[in-house]
């Protein structure tokens, strides 16, 4: 490989050290590194007032929005930079060489690509700050290809490599593709899929802002609006390197060929996730139950849709089974769901005077609705007392129904201790023919049957 554009890079640097001109290069460098600094450093500091100022009004900026408006402006550094260089660059050049500012230039441009490159990818697949090894040997490899790609250009042997690349041929079918076309392919899809999947991800967030749209159309408008871009990114980068967008349709044939024997439930769950949130039967935050499934809709996504339980447990339903199945929805027109409690107490308590201590009890706990009052009924005559339930309204199901019930029981107990009402527990008599008969906890011994043979 021809060593030349290096020869000349080291010739040209020695030339600028020799000459009083590097000084003054070295001072513009200076000067537009400091002066990009202090600008930035005065927007930060801009946006950090605003933000104090917005906190105390009743519409605070989340920390969210901070800290990706502070991830994006240190992409500002090295761009001002850079362009300051440029215009300095241009200045000098008419009275001296300006070797150095033709090196610094880049140096620049590859910093802010290295952090525009990471603000990107930690915003579409890192969003809520947690940074996975994956995450961080993918920044690494990103990195690395940088600034490795802009060290050949310095140095001048990218063109060398790009004619080395052109001469390598991969056969494919009737066709014959260099390895510097596959190159240039692959990395014009990967760049335009990642930056449709950014404009997705800044879609995504603007709608869930409206809080004018449904929860369920703003879902719908996200998840269309994130295939659209795909779409159109792969279309756009198949163009760009040549490909003709008609020999799409062998592959459309395949996929349908492929649909209709082993994507049916992927096709179905995917239609089915559409349904949903169109018809809005579900929606996020409604409590349901399909199935063995309980709990909190958190996602409802193209192919399944995440229940978060009580206990703490995801399960993730595909959106067929909601489509063809029954489900509970507790929240769906109404977030009003009734609950019970049931107590035994003894044959001996007057029951009108109790069943308002016991209404007044449950009506006692916070989350116990007071707009539809509870209610206390006598169910049964049961085989150790009366059985009687209490059943009560609450309006947030979605924050669970063990904390109230539980709630609801311990105001019952204290009014009954209050009031000295006896609950009755099951109590049974052990007798052993041709044996006394023993009784159990105390209770009188019972008289003797026709059968029972005294001793």
């Amino acid at each position: 490989m021809n060593d030349t554009p290096l020869l000349n890079l080291i010739t040209d640097f020695v030339d600028d050290f020799r000459q009083p001109a590097i000084l003054w290069q070295v001072l513009a460098i200076a000067s537009c590194l400091a002066l990009s600094w202090v600008l930035v450093r005065q927007l930060r500091v801009f946006l950090n007032q605003r933000a104090e100022s917005a906190a105390n009004t009743s519409a605070p900026v989340s920390a969210e929005a901070l800290r990706r408006t502070h991830s994006f402006i240190r992409i500002l550094t090295p761009v001002l930079a850079a362009l300051l260089l440029g215009v300095t660059q241009h200045v000098l050049s008419r009275f001296q060489t300006v070797h150095l500012l033709s090196i610094a230039i880049p140096l620049c441009t590859s910093m802010a690509l290295v952090r525009f490159g990471f603000y990107v990818l930690r915003r579409i697949f890192a969003r809520h700050g947690e940074i996975s090894p994956t995450m961080l040997l993918l920044e690494k490899v990103f990195t690395i290809v940088v600034w490795l790609g802009m060290a050949m250009y310095i140095t001048g042997l990218w063109p060398d490599l790009h004619a080395f690349l052109e001469g390598i041929v991969v056969p494919l079918g009737r066709n014959k593709v260099s390895v510097a076309a596959i190159l240039q392919a692959a990395i014009s899809v990967a760049v335009l899929m990642v930056l449709a999947m950014w404009a997705a991800t800044a879609l995504d967030d603007r709608l869930m802002k409206m809080q004018g749209l449904h929860s369920s159309l703003r879902v719908v408008m996200s998840r269309m609006g994130r295939a659209v871009l795909i779409l159109v990114s792969v279309l756009v980068s198949l163009s760009l390197v040549g490909i003709d967008l008609t020999v799409l349709s062998v592959f459309g044939g395949a996929f349908g060929v492929a649909l209709g024997f082993g994507l049916q439930k992927i096709a179905a769950n995917f239609v089915s996730g559409f349904i949903i949130l169109l018809d809005r039967s579900l929606t996020i935050g409604d409590v349901i139950t399909v199935g063995q499934f309980n709990g909190k809709v958190t996602q409802i996504n193209t192919r399944y849709t995440v229940l978060l339980g009580g206990d703490g447990v995801e399960s993730i339903v595909p959106n067929e089974m909601l489509i063809s199945g029954g489900v509970q929805n507790m929240s769906l027109s109404n977030s009003m769901v009734w609950l019970a409690s049931t107590v035994s107490v003894g044959y001996d308590t007057d029951i009108d005077t109790i069943f308002p201590l016991l209404e007044a009890a449950a009506a006692s706990v916070p989350r116990v609705s007071q707009t539809k009052p509870p209610s206390a009924t006598l169910v049964r005559f049961g085989a150790d007392g009366l059985d009687l339930q209490i059943g009560f309204w609450i309006a947030d199901p979605e924050n669970g129904t063990g904390g109230v019930k539980s709630n609801v029981n311990r105001a019952i107990w204290r009014t009954l201790q209050e009031h000295k009402v006896s609950v009755p527990f099951p109590q049974r008599e052990l007798r052993i023919i041709g044996m006394p008969a023993v009784a159990l906890a105390g209770t009188p011994e019972p008289a003797a049957g026709p059968d029972d043979k005294q001793v």
